[in-house]
């Protein structure tokens, strides 16, 4: 076991972004506690299931049927759960950060020069120093980061729900590396966002509990300012309410969160999301002469909102809000912002995405969209440097494959929590990704070894071939779709000392405080059928689990379950679904 620790800690292809010098120790420690307990969490004896590929091919059939002309741009910019975006420029280049909840690594941080064509360049925590997901459901952990530049430095602040609650990093190049985390205990609340006056002084603006103990009302939140010394990083002065409730409150407004500070044209802008992050979900905008001053609503708001139109309506995009605003190098100035793509009025697995509107400005007041008109799918992309070639495959219709055969895993790919210890290791030159599973199930709060790419699409089918020749111990390997812990199916193969496999579907069931997996099917596979292939389409509401074995054709194994499951509708929470390689070991 020693031995085979050691070969591990240092073979070739250690965990991507994680320094193999930061590892070492963390890593021997471990593997002879392995050794010494008896690890339940990792069997190294076992080579391993092998996956040989992997292929996600999803279908936008209303971006296929209506073709871009040149000039133009497709919303959402991000597809999938890409949720609660901030954005900064720093010369002509603009960067762009996400939400990831319990996935790791945290906080993907995008680049582009014309808003439109993204391309990841790395994940802002990226190591375990930074970032404790330990024992956090999938809907806790990072929540709304903000990305702000000041001085040759970049900024990202969040809260960490469950844990540290809020902090911030820094770096002078936004590829990384990051800092490690600055905590700020002072700031409750949620969604703190920096912002740099034109004096220099620092500023933290963030969700809170208003001034009423108790509060009037169970939603009611307020906006707090609260002054940063950002050479200490400590708070240096007595914190200060910019709105209570929201836009009025007597209406009993709910919710408000989400909010960042602008300074142009003599007036100091407030912007914040209203009504919660479901239907109701909105825009709004307040503005000052000084920091000192009563934060004025806009007499039109919300500012962006679809929650007064026909559910019915054709291809709708609903749930906008939580925006940041950005001023392009022309002058022009651009909204992000989070929406859903709901089927069936209600339903969406695919999680909260991220779309992208002009800004037009109105007596002096920033105006995303008028009130009743939709969030348009095509609009004329911003006159700025175009950046075709290097962005990833984010949106419209496309196939994504994975053949591991690079010596680092592809970016697309996220895990729940923060391993110290991954179950995965690449096999480059054979093209294998090969999972050395524990017991950690997709209902704990573990470290389940499964890696998942989100799905983009209402529409998809997602294909991996493994082999389960070197699986040793009695193992489950497969296919999964993860929403959260009792959301969830499995297309699986079990194995046992007997070479007896056993194909089945999984489904998650239960509540989030006693999440279950209820067995849908299971089928017994010829003797010695350790090479096959899995698929999983979904159309919808609809999922349906195929298999195939060597020389043969595809199987149908169930057909029609009910996809619904893995909406936020049904599910809760905030995430959205994420598809790929999971295994376990069956307890003796």
């Amino acid at each position: 076991m020693k031995n085979r620790c050691e070969r591990w800690i240092n073979r070739e292809h250690h965990p991507r972004n994680v320094p193999l010098h930061a590892m070492t120790m963390a890593s021997k420690c471990f593997c002879l506690l392995g050794l010494i307990l008896g690890s339940s969490l990792l069997v190294w004896a076992q080579d391993g299931i092998a996956f040989s590929s992997f292929s996600y091919k999803g279908i936008d059939y209303w971006a296929d049927t209506h073709p871009l002309h040149i000039g133009q741009y497709l919303n959402p910019i991000l597809a999938g759960m890409y949720p609660d975006p901030s954005i900064v420029r720093v010369g002509e280049d603009f960067y762009l950060v996400n939400s990831t909840f319990a996935w790791s690594p945290g906080v993907p941080i995008f680049h582009s020069r014309d808003l439109v064509h993204w391309a990841q360049i790395g994940f802002v925590l990226n190591r375990p120093s930074q970032l404790n997901l330990d024992h956090l459901q999938v809907s806790e952990g990072i929540f709304a980061p903000t990305i702000r530049y000041h001085q040759g430095v970049f900024y990202m602040i969040t809260t960490l729900v469950g844990g540290l609650r809020t902090f911030y990093v820094t770096a002078r190049n936004p590829a990384g590396p990051w800092s490690d985390p600055v905590s700020l205990p002072e700031i409750d609340g949620i969604d703190p966002s920096f912002f740099f006056d034109d004096d220099g002084k620092a500023y933290i603006v963030h969700n809170g509990l208003p001034p009423d103990k108790p509060p009037l009302y169970s939603e009611q939140r307020a906006i707090w300012l609260v002054p940063l010394d950002i050479e200490t990083g400590k708070v240096s002065g007595k914190r200060r309410m910019l709105v209570d409730g929201g836009v009025d409150l007597a209406k009993k407004p709910r919710w408000i969160e989400g909010p960042h500070l602008f300074h142009r044209n003599g007036y100091y802008y407030l912007i914040a999301a209203e009504g919660g992050t479901s239907t109701a979900h909105s825009e709004v905008v307040f503005r000052s002469v000084s920091l000192d001053a009563p934060f004025v609503p806009y007499a039109e708001n919300p500012i962006l909102s679809q929650r007064a139109l026909d559910p019915n309506r054709t291809a709708p995009i609903a749930d906008t809000g939580h925006a940041d605003l950005v001023e392009a190098p022309n002058g022009t100035w651009w909204a992000v912002f989070l929406g859903v793509r709901p089927y069936q009025q209600e339903f969406f697995n695919t999680g909260r995405e991220t779309y992208l509107l002009p800004v037009t400005w109105k007596d002096d007041w920033p105006v995303i969209l008028a009130t009743g008109a939709e969030v348009p799918h095509i609009l004329d992309s911003p006159n700025l440097q175009q950046q075709r070639g290097a962005e990833s495959m984010l949106h419209g219709s496309f196939v994504w494959n994975d053949n591991f055969r690079e010596k680092e895993l592809k970016m697309e790919w996220q895990t729940l929590r923060m391993p110290t210890i991954p179950c995965w290791a690449l096999r480059s030159k054979v093209g294998q990704l090969v999972l050395h599973p524990g017991y950690d199930d997709l209902t704990s709060r573990g470290h389940p070894c499964f890696l998942g790419r989100r799905q983009q699409h209402a529409d998809f089918t997602a294909t991996v071939e493994l082999s389960l020749k070197d699986a040793g111990q009695a193992s489950d390997a497969g296919l999964a779709v993860f929403q959260n812990e009792h959301s969830f199916f499995f297309l699986g193969v079990r194995t046992s000392s007997l070479n007896l496999p056993e194909i089945f579907v999984e489904q998650g069931s239960g509540t989030a405080l006693a999440p279950t997996g209820t067995m849908l099917a299971g089928k017994q596979l010829p003797t010695g059928s350790n090479q096959i292939e899995l698929r999983i389409t979904d159309a919808g509401p609809k999922i349906s689990f195929f298999y195939r074995l060597p020389e043969q054709e595809w199987t149908e194994f169930v057909q029609n379950a009910d996809a619904t499951l893995l909406s936020t509708s049904t599910a809760g929470g905030f995430v959205g679904s994420f598809i790929g390689p999971f295994a376990r070991l069956k307890h003796p």
